[in-house]
């Protein structure tokens, strides 16, 4: 017991003679240790909160400007015109202030002036600059003199190089769209999608809410945008994820994956102590906006927003409406293995713990025979179930006691790890082994992941390891961003020995994992397994695919002069039309990081030319070359519908925020509410890859990722994550419901596969592999 004594700074006994006090001198050198990092850590926070301020000048062209103003002044050249004078003259006099004190400090201040005025302008100056989206739509190797002339006043501005935040408050806002070009390209998108009698119904409903209801709340939409930073964010965070009651497992939380053919420990505890470690660095340089921000073209920068709430954050239910906690700094993980759950404290003496005392803190959790208190075991499924039963249980059974101090713990944790008893990952020759991977993943037994925390790391007894992540506070690529460091800082900058431990020496006087104290009454018992039997009935209907396409990749793909992202998504569309015999209203997740706190779009992917093409490849009269002419056709199409999306002339963030003014205002639209009511039956995310490009995947073909997946949007359709690994690999999650008698995830991936060979062979590749 001398760790828990060494954690109390202080004793004190009554005695006869009084109150003896014993000091622990350790204790007292770690609470000093534990301030002086704290101190450190605000220091680092102020400087470059001040350089993002300033950004793009930097301190010492203030002094630059100073001297240059001092140093002509003092050569009689008053750059001022007699502003230095006028300063001078306004200062008090005093016998500590002499005349040449006095010019000494106007100087500086007029310098002062002079500098954050041309701070002003720069930074206006590049706001006016990151509004200009033309690059975007200019043909691909081409580029125009204007685009030119802007990728040369960028290269200048941004010179410095930047912190995370740097571009924050130079982003441009997110444009309100014309109402006519919205309905317009809603229009265009249904078309394929409906006979000639819905789509003379629609259209005259459309025309309607154009004319009549339309104007008014276009107005109150443009006034919002005015006011907040970004006129969608907060309503969509709000009403799409927030106010949501159903469960969020499988319905909204999505997952990410370890590397496909590599594990670099295959030690539990040790694989745990380094991604532990590296992911604690990514906070440290998140923390500190040491991360650079991800640019497009290398100078063009994304919103950072979103990665602000990355770490010691948790979404709290409420019978109405759930809020997300999030805190400025927490210093323990919450753990859970065979059904218990710990506290593990992060810092020793005010510094992050290394690896190999990770490694020592897992492997007693793994050590520990005890079993879990009564109710303790399945007690997350209240995180998987239906919201309001959930925040009920919360209010009623852990607003006390030791169940706050222990619910307190997992909630303001850094984040959550699951020590999972299970082995997974890709095997090869092991048919369905990836399926079983991506399902533990998305919803594991449904009551070994905290599903409302910003992410749970769960890391396997064979040393595989992936992510559940909560999508309120963020989307997709902010995870991936932290994936790929975590991967990248686990295998090629900390390593292991060659036993497969982490490298280093464990300090011993650590004070063990605290397991955590629950008194759970009977009725909070039978609020968790009915909690437990939804989820378990939610997660069993999931039917999901998850397969590698290496017949060829993006590689290839260029080379038939098409970007990859539209191939895959036309051989979506046809491996769709010959699943079930029909299009249907497809979604494709673009991103609006272009502009400030710009979270995601939508690319409505079914198109006219989509369609023609695919009906042309059922048509056995159509020749290749009509067919590459509409594969072309279609492709282009999609790219344009893209860039739209990405610069702010999307259809269905618009309608969305159109119709939320019309619930305020109490006014009924029949256009909206059938809008809003359309089934996305494919669902669609491509996940980015190499965004900080720690490593040469040319170099390390074997260290690709496999990316991550979600479940099924509509109950009778399908959901599809892909992820353009290297030049000769694509990964696939299909996700559907085993209820859904349309549906089969496995027959899916079978016809995206042979979408994929089909398309290819239209323009003669790949030469061998496709012919076999």
């Amino acid at each position: 017991m001398a760790e828990a004594h060494q954690a109390v700074a202080f004793q004190f006994t009554v005695t006869p003679e009084g109150l003896d006090f014993h000091l622990s001198r350790e204790a007292i050198k770690q609470l000093y240790l534990a301030g002086i990092s704290s101190w450190k850590k605000r220091l680092v926070r102020a400087k470059n909160s001040f350089l993002t301020g300033v950004y793009p000048a930097s301190p010492s062209s203030w002094m630059v400007v100073m001297v240059a103003t001092a140093g002509s002044f003092y050569c009689q050249v008053d750059p001022s015109l007699g502003m230095i004078a006028r300063i001078r003259h306004c200062l008090p006099k005093s016998r500590l202030l002499t005349y040449e004190s006095r010019t000494m400090v106007s100087t500086v201040l007029f310098s002062t002036g002079v500098w954050l005025s041309a701070v002003l302008l720069f930074r206006q100056a590049l706001k006016l600059l990151l509004s200009y989206h033309g690059w975007m739509f200019e043909p691909h190797g081409k580029m125009s003199r204007s685009t030119r002339i802007w990728v040369a006043l960028m290269k200048v501005l941004s010179i410095r190089k930047p912190l995370l935040y740097s571009f924050q408050t130079s982003l441009p806002k997110l444009p309100v769209p014309p109402v006519e070009a919205t309905i317009t390209r809603y229009l265009e998108s249904v078309r394929p999608l409906m006979d000639d009698d819905k789509y003379c119904k629609m259209e005259a409903l459309a025309k309607e809410f154009k004319e009549k209801t339309a104007p008014r709340l276009q107005k109150y939409l443009i006034l919002k945008s005015w006011w907040t930073t970004n006129y969608v964010s907060d309503w969509w965070e709000q009403y799409i994820y927030l106010r949501g009651r159903s469960p969020l497992m499988v319905n909204s939380n999505y997952y990410a994956m370890d590397f496909l053919y590599v594990t670099p420990s295959h030690i539990q505890a040790a694989r745990a102590g380094n991604v532990v470690h590296a992911i604690l660095l990514y906070r440290r340089k998140l923390d500190r906006g040491e991360i650079p921000p991800v640019m497009a073209l290398g100078i063009v920068p994304m919103c950072s927003y979103q990665s602000e709430r990355m770490f010691n954050t948790t979404r709290i239910p409420g019978k109405e409406t759930d809020t997300l906690l999030h805190l400025v700094d927490s210093k323990h993980l919450a753990v859970y293995h065979k059904g218990r759950f710990y506290k593990v404290w992060l810092y020793y003496g005010g510094q992050l713990l290394q690896p190999r005392d990770l490694e020592l803190q897992f492997q007693r959790i793994l050590d520990d025979p005890s079993p879990p208190q009564p109710g303790e075991e399945r007690l997350a499924a209240l995180t998987a179930g239906e919201r309001v039963p959930w925040a009920e249980a919360r209010a009623r059974f852990f607003s006390h006691g030791k169940n706050k101090v222990s619910l307190d713990a997992i909630e303001r944790a850094a984040f959550f790890l699951t020590l999972d008893e299970e082995e997974h990952g890709y095997s090869p020759g092991r048919e369905g082994c990836m399926d079983a991977y991506a399902k533990s993943l998305l919803h594991g037994q449904c009551y070994d992941r905290w599903f409302d925390k910003s992410f749970t790391l769960v890391v396997y007894k064979n040393g595989k390891l992936g992510a559940n992540a909560e999508h309120s506070w963020a989307d997709a690529p902010i995870i991936g961003h932290l994936w790929e460091f975590m991967l990248a800082t686990d295998k090629f900058q900390l390593g292991y020995t060659e036993g497969g431990h982490c490298l280093g020496e464990p300090n011993t006087l650590l004070t063990p994992p605290q397991r955590l104290q629950w008194d759970i009454p009977q009725e909070c018992c039978a609020t968790i397994e009915s909690s437990y039997r939804l989820a378990k009935a939610l997660a069993d209907d999931v039917d999901f695919c998850c397969f590698q396409f290496s017949d060829f990749g993006k590689g290839l793909i260029k080379k038939c002069r098409t970007s990859p992202d539209a191939f895959i998504q036309i051989s979506l569309q046809l491996a769709q039309f010959r699943d079930k015999g029909c299009f249907c209203l497809t979604y494709e997740a673009s991103m609006t990081r272009l502009f400030r706190e710009g979270r995601t779009e939508t690319v409505r992917s079914c198109t006219a030319e989509s369609t023609a093409f695919v009906r042309s490849m059922a048509d056995t009269r159509q020749t290749r070359a009509e067919r590459q002419r509409l594969f072309k056709l279609a492709a282009e199409k999609h790219q344009h519908m893209y860039r739209l999306a990405m610069t702010g002339a999307g259809i269905d963030r618009h309608l969305f925020c159109l119709y939320v003014v019309s619930r305020y205002l109490g006014v009924q639209s029949p256009f909206l509410a059938q809008v809003l009511s359309e089934p996305w039956r494919l669902s669609t995310s491509q996940t980015p890859q190499q965004q900080l490009k720690m490593f040469d995947l040319n170099k390390y073909p074997d260290h690709v990722s496999t990316g991550g997946g979600f479940g099924p949007v509509a109950d009778d359709g399908y959901g599809v994550s892909y992820i353009i690994a290297g030049e000769n690999l694509i990964t696939f999650h299909i996700s559907s419901k085993f209820s859904s008698n349309e549906t089969d995830s496995k027959r899916f991936g079978r016809n995206i596969r042979q979408a994929m060979l089909d398309i290819a062979e239209l323009f003669d590749r790949p030469a061998e592999k496709a012919r076999k």
